[in-house]
């Protein structure tokens, strides 16, 4: 399989297209840009032919291509790419008043084993590279039609689809630069939303890493013996150490934190719950986001209703926390993570 320039730097484009190329440094501004818009090296008709060929014969341009797209009725489109060697990832276009944010992937499936989640349910095949996972943008960008900077359509970022982005660290903070480029697509890391399952030494390394991104904390449960029914990860990382790696990544970037919280029926959704979230995390810079489950059918278990959603959000605010109820989009295409690739994986065998 070959590299992709998209994994690259434009300092890198530049090195290797004066080194190995023997080219003018500025060609490396225009092989970047072009990079991502989403074009092949054959449509870079800037460059000379004889370029051109030689980059093709050497490094691939875009290591990701949209092979199926699902469109839901509230106007969520679900996205499942190829990638060079046959795997599949999926990203989820979830249109607001504010703009389109875009959920994606980081890895090839998921070692962390979360009970109610599909992208683990065959555990973890690789990591993306940074240009796999840009990649994915910039496929979606190019498929609404977008530029690059301002005219991107691509607003915002949410790396929550399949796989844990700090167990991929290097590869997704080298992804969150290059995405954040200013030559390149130019999202601002304040429009990025990273989720983790609390890997407390990434979380603690990632505030040093001067991108003050949008930190979401994968909760589920306020007490550490249920959480690790839930989460696996939770053996290894107490809340305690999470607050308190949420703590330093707050005085380090001046951003406050988000902590994710499905509801699963008659598991972490009852009043005591409530009241130890508020213990836990009342007069901390934080938010609560209540996720209503997006069931999945190779588990048990199951989601409350919407009205139970919000009795429960009405016993946080009550305690004093900022809350809310995410909207539950693409529920009619499978919206939750993993289940398109699964279902592709089974058609996949079938055949």
């Amino acid at each position: 399989m070959k590299e992709s320039l998209l994994s690259f730097s434009l300092e890198k484009i530049k090195n290797l297209i004066v080194e190995e190329f023997g080219e003018k440094p500025f060609r490396a501004g225009q092989i970047f840009s072009r990079l991502h818009l989403g074009e092949e090296f054959f449509e870079m008709t800037a460059l000379s032919n004889d370029l051109r060929e030689k980059l093709t014969e050497k490094y691939s341009a875009l290591p990701v291509k949209i092979i199926k797209t699902l469109k839901s009725t509230d106007g969520t489109e679900k996205f499942l790419f190829l990638l060079e060697d046959g795997n599949v990832v999926e990203g989820v276009l979830m249109r607001y008043k504010h703009g389109s944010s875009l959920c994606i992937s980081t890895q090839v499936g998921c070692r962390m084993g979360c009970a109610f989640c599909a992208s683990g349910l065959n555990g973890l095949v690789r990591n993306l590279s940074a240009g796999e996972i840009l990649g994915e943008v910039i496929c979606v960008n190019k498929y609404l039609g977008g530029g690059l900077g301002e005219k991107r359509k691509v607003i915002n970022l949410v790396l929550m689809g399949s796989g844990e982005p700090l167990d991929n660290y290097d590869n997704v903070v080298e992804f969150l630069r290059l995405v954040s480029f200013k030559d390149g697509i130019n999202i601002s890391p304040r429009n990025i939303s990273l989720s983790t399952s609390g890997l407390v030494p990434k979380m603690k390394r990632l505030a040093e890493e001067n991108l003050s991104v949008n930190l979401t904390v994968s909760l589920h449960s306020p007490f550490d013996e249920e959480r690790k029914k839930i989460m696996p990860v939770a053996k290894k990382y107490s809340i305690k150490e999470i607050l308190e790696a949420c703590k330093h990544y707050f005085d380090r970037t001046g951003r406050r934190y988000i902590f994710e919280y499905v509801l699963i029926k008659g598991e972490n959704d009852r009043r005591e719950h409530a009241e130890e979230l508020i213990k836990l995390l009342k007069g901390r810079p934080c938010h609560v986001n209540l996720i209503r489950l997006n069931e999945v059918k190779e588990n048990d278990l199951k989601g409350g209703t919407e009205k139970e959603a919000y009795q429960f959000l009405g016993l946080l605010e009550r305690g004093g926390l900022s809350a809310t109820v995410r909207r539950k989009m693409g529920e009619d295409i499978e919206g939750a993570c993993g289940q398109l690739r699964q279902k592709y994986i089974e058609q996949t065998k079938e055949d």
